[in-house]
């Protein structure tokens, strides 16, 4: 699991960076103006196209079903039950792009009915609708190669995908047009060639590929994928309730996303590799019917994530305002505006536990093919999420989507532990509720004893720092934050920094 938790996190990382490249030029070129939230709002109806088809989910629905082939030894199989699911969802996503490129005027007319300008929205959320093809089916071509341990073509994916955005924003800017669309364009070039194009190459590598299917997997697929399809986990609308609540005032869908952005970034390296790189072994697991095993690995994995990610909080409470600043704080965002955006990443910054113990956890759930259990606590806080979006605006303006944010996704977390407990018994639970204590202690530690070292190194946030001076000055403080975390967690005596440093990389499976 090590080399695979590399690779992943290695990955996300750059894809990270490449992504907060992406919205620093979008920051610079359009600010927080409604130009700002046409470009974010015309992934909403494309993004509910793949949640229709549960795209978020669809290698975790096919992992366990060629896992189970393949711990057989019968490659035949497996091709054809990814031969004849692929040919589905193919098929399936094809047809109902078309319906939603057909129907687009009425959907925008539906879902954003205060739209600062109609026709454009409709035209935008048209050019982008076709990216969708290439991200469910290139899903499942990613599964096929998770399933063989080969993680480094879909690491590429992500970066392909947001160095297409980038380079259509720049093309855009060089021939006189920056505009929104020209992003648009690079994420459906970035889409097909990263997404679909590489992993068509690394799936047809691995010799489970298309042929002639004697017998179908779709029933099983459906199945497995139903849950998913009819109950969207609150981790995955997350993302479209900014969209969605962020049209009551100009600027804050922006506001939010950068804010938002920028908290993905540690969420993504630490909870999303940990989960896209446990996955697999887990899988293979509980394939063979080692509930033990399974258990273990889950409990592991938990722990770990969920103390280097409370290390990843504090960090980012105590650098939220200076990384604002040296990120976005230029051309049309003003230093109010990232004053804004710095106050929304503090609170973002405090759901990074909970990103991680949700994303461990619930692929237990999916290891074991059941997927009601996290899907129906997901759908639940889902629903909680509305009214809770909508109150806290009311008592707290835009800072009040970013806590309801936090303060579901946490919800959500905790209610998968307490699934976990019942599943696999009170002891694991029992023995992630320590890691959980010493995490806490030591990131509070680290944000008190850290702040007043970068208040003093930026300022109080005056502008007076050069771009170098506050990189520079931001690295003392993230390594101030670490050390100061790893003091505490060691006066304490954390199992998991031992766990952690033995768990070296070895990337013969990669």
């Amino acid at each position: 699991m090590g080399a695979a938790a590399v690779v992943i996190a290695s990955s996300v990382l750059l894809s990270r960076i490449l992504a907060l490249g992406r919205e620093v030029l979008l920051a610079g070129f359009f600010g927080l103006t409604s130009e700002a939230d046409l470009y974010r709002d015309a992934f909403l109806i494309p993004d509910l196209l793949n949640y229709l088809l549960a795209g978020a989910y669809l290698t975790i629905t096919l992992v366990p079903i060629l896992s189970r082939h393949l711990e057989r030894g019968d490659a035949e199989a497996a091709s054809q039950a990814f031969t004849s699911v692929f040919r589905f969802a193919a098929v399936a996503v094809v047809a109902l792009t078309a319906v939603m490129w057909a129907l687009a005027d009425p959907l925008v007319g539906l879902v954003f009915p205060e739209a600062a300008d109609h026709g454009r929205l409709v035209s935008m959320t048209r050019v982008v609708l076709p990216a969708q093809v290439f991200l469910v089916l290139g899903a499942l071509l990613m599964a096929v190669q998770y399933t063989h341990k080969r993680f480094v073509l879909p690491a590429l994916a992500p970066l392909v995908y947001n160095a297409g955005v980038i380079g259509g924003g720049l093309v855009g800017a060089f021939t006189g047009d920056a505009s929104p669309e020209a992003f648009l364009w690079g994420a459906v070039i970035g889409s097909a060639v990263g997404n679909f194009g590489l992993q068509w190459v690394g799936a047809k590598r691995t010799g489970v590929w298309l042929t002639r299917p004697r017998r179908s997997a779709v029933g099983e697929y459906l199945l497995l994928a139903l849950p998913l399809m009819i109950g969207q986990s609150v981790a995955v609308l997350d993302e479209q309730f900014v969209r969605i609540f962020g049209q009551v005032d100009v600027g804050a869908t922006a506001a939010l996303t950068l804010a938002r952005q920028l908290n993905m970034v540690p969420v993504g390296v630490i909870a999303q590799a940990a989960g896209v790189a446990t996955f697999p072994f887990l899988a293979s697991l509980a394939a063979r019917g080692d509930d033990d095993g399974l258990v273990e690995a889950t409990g592991r994995a938990a722990r770990n994530t969920l103390f280097v990610a409370a290390a990843a909080a504090a960090a980012l409470v105590v650098l939220a305002r200076p990384l604002v600043e040296l990120l976005y704080q230029r051309g049309e965002l003003g230093r109010d505006d990232a004053g804004v955006v710095a106050a929304l990443l503090t609170i973002y910054a405090w759901s990074i536990p909970a990103w991680g113990l949700h994303q461990i956890l619930a692929r237990h759930f999916y290891a074991k093919r059941r997927m009601w259990a996290p899907v129906a606590i997901g759908t639940g806080f889902s629903i909680v999420a509305v009214p809770a979006w909508l109150f806290l605006y009311e008592a707290r303006g835009v800072e009040g989507h970013a806590l309801a944010s936090t303060l579901v996704m946490t919800g959500y977390a905790l209610a998968m532990v307490a699934a976990w407990g019942f599943d696999s018994g009170w002891e694991a639970v029992r023995r992630l509720a320590p890691s959980a204590a010493r995490g806490l202690i030591s990131a509070v530690a680290a944000g008190l004893a850290t702040r007043p070292l970068v208040e003093g190194l930026f300022g109080e946030g005056d502008g007076d720092l050069s771009a170098w001076g506050g990189l520079g000055a931001a690295g003392v403080g993230g390594v101030a934050v670490v050390a100061v975390f790893v003091g505490v967690a060691t006066l304490l005596k954390s199992p998991e920094l031992g766990d952690i440093a033995r768990r070296r990389p070895r990337f013969d499976k990669t």
